[in-house]
């Protein structure tokens, strides 16, 4: 028997059962991720084993500390889920991601066997939003221009002459994916007066977002900025190459926040290296970035951070906990996710 979001009613610890967590998040991130008063919250729901992902990687280490272990935090570089990992971990009843994407720790093993998984991904969705807000007024106002040509060295009167700066009231924003930080990312926008279109071909009947869904090519002709905010899936891979790009208008603005593998990053580069588009990026198809993009006065580049803000961090912690405690207590998950909705969200 399962409960509204599939969980079935006997995976929960028994009641005499001292529920064991392991908590499995970088060094670098787990303090951010659990200060003090978040980590006492998540120690009172069980024994928290902690070890780093990178040293899960080995088998033997993986078999000794997921023994007994009955819920896993995980986060990025922790191992796949496989057949021979769970046969590893037999007392394994939830995986609570406290990252984004799901497709480095589940399996076809793991979806057959039916374990519930949740993940704290709405924690990064205000902070990737507002740096892609960031990016978008930074490329109407041409900060990346002039800043790189007065660092360079340039003439301040040169520096000048870019492009006049654009305001975002009234600027046309094309938005590819509703996804959460995609609606957040258009609330902003257009809060500050921009007129916007957004593509996203799962849009539920009765979405408000329907009222300015538009055409993929119809909205690559008319916005002047383009905003990414869908997930990397066999659908959306590659889904703007040199033929779409081309569609864009010249002067116009490219942002990506969302995934490298939404557009062919070789005709990006030869898009902006021309100078006829203007880019701002902090998703790459090689990271760390390879230094081709460094050199253009027209493109900013941050490096990957987009959802690692101090708020962001502290909010994932506060899901994890919360979302354990659903668990334990046979509540509904708040983010439950399926195989479906990984293979759509990427």
């Amino acid at each position: 028997m399962t409960d509204d979001n599939g969980v079935s009613a006997t995976a929960h610890p028994e009641p005499s059962e001292q529920v064991r967590i392991l908590l499995s998040v970088p060094a670098r991130e787990l303090a951010a991720m659990f200060p003090a008063d978040t980590r006492s919250a998540l120690d009172e729901l069980g024994e928290v084993v902690v070890a780093e992902p990178g040293e899960l990687a080995d088998t033997t280490a993986f078999r000794a500390t997921l023994s007994g272990v009955h819920v896993a935090v995980t986060a990025w570089g922790f191992p796949t889920l496989d057949a021979t990992r769970l046969a590893d971990a037999p007392e394994l009843r939830f995986v609570m991601h406290a990252a984004s994407s799901l497709r480095s720790v589940t399996s076809d093993d793991f979806w057959a066997a039916g374990i519930p998984i949740s993940q704290a991904g709405a924690a990064m969705a205000p902070a990737v939003a507002e740096l892609s807000l960031a990016f978008t007024m930074s490329l109407l106002r041409r900060t990346q221009r002039t800043d790189h040509a007065l660092r360079s060295g340039g003439d301040w009167w040169e520096a000048r002459e870019v492009p006049r700066a654009r305001e975002i009231r009234g600027s046309r924003i094309g938005v590819i994916g509703a996804s959460r930080t995609g609606r957040q990312y258009i609330d902003l926008v257009t809060a500050l007066g921009a007129d916007v279109t957004v593509y996203d071909p799962y849009l539920p009947a009765g979405d408000p977002l329907h009222a300015i869904q538009g055409g993929l090519h119809d909205l690559l002709r008319e916005c002047e900025v383009l905003a990414l905010h869908a997930p990397a899936t066999p659908e959306t891979r590659g889904m703007l190459g040199a033929a779409e790009l081309s569609l864009l208008r010249d002067g116009a603005l490219v942002v990506n926040t969302a995934r490298a593998e939404l557009l062919d990053a070789d005709a990006l580069y030869a898009e902006v290296a021309s100078g006829r588009l203007d880019a701002a990026l902090d998703v790459f198809e090689v990271e760390p970035l390879d230094d081709r993009w460094r050199a253009l006065p027209n493109v900013l580049v941050t490096p990957h951070l987009g959802g690692a803000t101090v708020e962001s961090r502290r909010r994932a912690g506060l899901i994890v906990v919360d979302e354990i405690r659903r668990f334990l207590a046979g509540r509904p998950l708040q983010y439950a996710l399926t195989r479906i909705d990984v293979e759509r969200m990427g």
